[in-house]
């Protein structure tokens, strides 16, 4: 089948979402800029309030990054030098980086081939024989939660504290409830490319404790819950006001972005079902599935990357390595065969536009490209 050349998809357009919300965004950014109050403030505190309404959860934390909400969290569970963390061997490189930044040690555990996300099996497996253990960080990858009831058993069994590395699953949901709110601790990153994406960095922690939220109020403030009296050790790690008002903004428009990205999901599986790739298939447990990354497995995955590139469609790897092969991590002892599902999906795995704005139209040429490229 020949392909014509058409207008290039990028992987993500932000300038279509920004079109669409510019005059709501502009008078939330005029509304800082007058207030000249940068950091914190009242605007945070709307925000968090609003999040974590949202989140169902009692508490919600801004902090400057996703990757310093894993490093907070764990902090605030008392995680210390020394002891394991056990997490995915697939994922971005901060739910094991941060790890080590909070002083403990990364202990890596396969994935479930048919949703990416950690094999509660697995974990059980290595939560028995590895003391160090003393955390459980379990990653929602691609918009899906993770199959939590046997992961939180494991860790109640095994008194572990739960993060959730929500990162890319801000609205996603378990058995009806939301991600972020599952287990102790919920982390979520608004990198713009987010399905929740502030102009910049930023982060949040959740949680319905508390003592834990005093704790992480402190330690995003270099330990100090009261002007230059220091309890601990913390960091310089909030979220700023002018990030806060844009996030307001776009919280409101969150679901209806996810149904958009539901609903291109869903025609691009109809499209691509009995290609020669591997759609994505639902869990199965019950979940709501919020694609930030609509992710194909495909034979011959680098040539049909750049049989789209050729076309100008945009694609990308999440992730080309996984986490305990990463030259970083050499120390850790693990070894390729290690964790066979995590490899073999960093060799298969192909994420294509998703984002709300895209049109039927383009998702058709899309997925018509991909079957070109296989003969069909």
């Amino acid at each position: 089948m020949i392909q014509t050349q058409r207008e290039p998809v990028r992987l993500l357009n932000l300038q279509l979402q920004y079109a669409a919300i510019r005059d709501e965004v502009m008078a939330a950014v005029e509304r800082v800029i007058d207030s000249q109050y940068f950091i914190l403030g009242a605007e945070v505190e709307r925000f968090e309030e609003e999040a974590a309404a949202y989140l169902k959860t009692a508490f919600a934390v801004g902090c400057a990054s996703g990757s310093d909400a894993i490093m907070l969290a764990l902090a605030a569970a008392g995680i210390k030098p020394g002891e394991g963390v056990l997490t995915s061997a697939f994922s971005f490189f901060a739910s094991a980086g941060y790890v080590v930044h909070a002083g403990a040690t990364p202990v890596f555990c396969d994935i479930d081939p048919q949703t990416f996300n950690i094999d509660p099996a697995e974990a059980e497996v290595i939560g028995s024989r590895d003391r160090r253990i003393r955390a459980l960080l379990p990653v929602h990858l691609y918009g899906g939660c993770a199959d939590m009831d046997p992961l939180i058993g494991l860790a109640v069994a095994k008194e572990w504290a739960v993060v959730e590395d929500a990162a890319q699953s801000i609205g996603a949901e378990y058995k009806g409830r939301r991600a972020l709110a599952l287990g102790g601790f919920g982390c979520t990153s608004f990198f713009p490319s987010k399905n929740l994406g502030a102009f910049g960095d930023g982060g949040l922690v959740t949680t319905d404790s508390p003592q834990m939220a005093a704790s992480l109020r402190a330690l995003r403030m270099h330990g100090s819950s009261v002007k230059y009296f220091h309890e601990t050790v913390g960091w310089n790690s909030r979220l700023d006001a002018m990030q806060a008002a844009v996030l307001r903004v776009k919280l409101k428009y969150l679901d209806e972005w996810t149904a958009g990205r539901q609903r291109n999901a869903a025609l691009y599986t109809q499209l691509l079902d009995g290609s020669d790739v591997t759609p994505p298939r639902p869990a199965g447990y019950q979940t709501r599935h919020v694609w930030n990354q609509y992710v194909i497995r495909c034979p011959r995955r680098d040539d049909l990357r750049g049989h789209l590139a050729a076309l100008g469609i945009g694609t990308e790897v999440y992730y080309p390595l996984p986490l305990h092969l990463q030259p970083c991590f050499t120390e850790l002892g693990y070894r390729e065969g290690d964790f066979p599902e995590a490899e073999r999906a960093a060799k298969e795995v192909l994420a294509l536009p998703i984002q709300s704005e895209l049109t039927a139209d383009q998702i058709e040429w899309i997925a018509t490209s991909v079957r070109a490229f296989y003969g069909a």
